[in-house]
């Protein structure tokens, strides 16, 4: 029964028929084909394979290929990722340009008072930083901070922090000369290490950085509140004029001792609004 089944099912499928196309006039046989279901089944699968090769040659050599998961070249995706630093590069600027235009337009109201050292560039950083809002879970950070540290004795005094400015030590080392205006000596000497770090002692910009014969290397920063720090007799300076600083960030090396000093030494001055103030009343020496 499953041998004459088979050859049923053999024979169903073999079995041809005659397509004929007839003129309607004249009764005439135009064309006439043979086929059997084999042969249409044959055909499909073969038109299914030539449309499957056309299909996979355009996705494999033609930058569509770029949208299939996995397949993505090196030049794509540099491309991607520069797009996305461009992007974020160009959201970054739009967001100082509106600072920027804020500013401008507070100075043209009276609201901000531009002096020969601020400038507009240190304006647009501040207000950036003012415009920032504290986020929920950093005030909750802050409060349990507070909370743990309200009864610490090893918390900042509060005459070393002026409207909540933590001054950094510029250098390691031990004071040697200490403030002293009567006799034109506006800082303090802190002997130290050759090629020890010198850190800026607060955030600001460098507004000076040059070489002079008496005091070596010499770097002054503006910070916040006019304060303006400057460090003398350094060996070398690693920042220039116009280069933004963080507290803590180095800024130059200690240079060697001279006749004076045989040791090295870092001289470092702090001034407000003109007038120079002892480092040791902000600054934990």
């Amino acid at each position: 029964m499953r041998k004459k089944g088979r050859k049923a099912f053999w024979h169903n499928i073999k079995f041809k028929y005659k397509l004929t196309i007839i003129n309607e006039n004249t009764l005439e046989e135009v064309v006439g084909i043979h086929v059997s279901k084999l042969n249409g089944l044959s055909v499909l699968l073969f038109a299914c394979t030539i449309i499957f090769i056309i299909a996979a040659s355009i996705i494999a050599f033609t930058p569509l290929r770029n949208y299939l998961p996995g397949y993505m070249n090196s030049e794509v995706r540099e491309m991607v990722v520069s797009n996305a630093l461009r992007a974020d590069s160009l959201r970054l600027a739009l967001e100082k340009q509106n600072r920027y235009i804020m500013n401008i337009q507070d100075i043209f109201s009276g609201k901000i008072h531009v002096d020969t050292i601020q400038s507009i560039d240190s304006l647009t950083n501040l207000r950036a930083e003012q415009l920032m809002e504290r986020t929920k879970e950093e005030e909750e950070f802050r409060q349990q901070y507070e909370e743990k540290e309200r009864y610490n004795l090893r918390a900042i005094d509060n005459s070393n922090a002026v409207s909540g400015l933590i001054f950094f030590k510029p250098v390691n080392g031990v004071k040697e000369v200490n403030f002293n205006p009567e006799e034109k000596h506006y800082g303090i000497d802190i002997l130290t290490s050759d090629n020890e770090n010198v850190v800026a002692i607060l955030d600001g910009t460098v507004i000076m950085a040059t070489y002079t014969v008496s005091d070596g290397y010499v770097i002054q920063v503006q910070h916040a509140q006019n304060f303006i720090s400057i460090y003398k007799n350094c060996g070398s300076l690693m920042k220039e004029p116009g280069d933004k600083v963080k507290g803590g960030d180095v800024i130059a090396l200690v240079g060697k001792g001279n006749d004076e000093h045989k040791e090295s030494y870092l001289h470092f001055e702090l001034w407000r609004r003109g007038i120079p103030i002892n480092p040791g009343n902000y600054v934990v020496f």
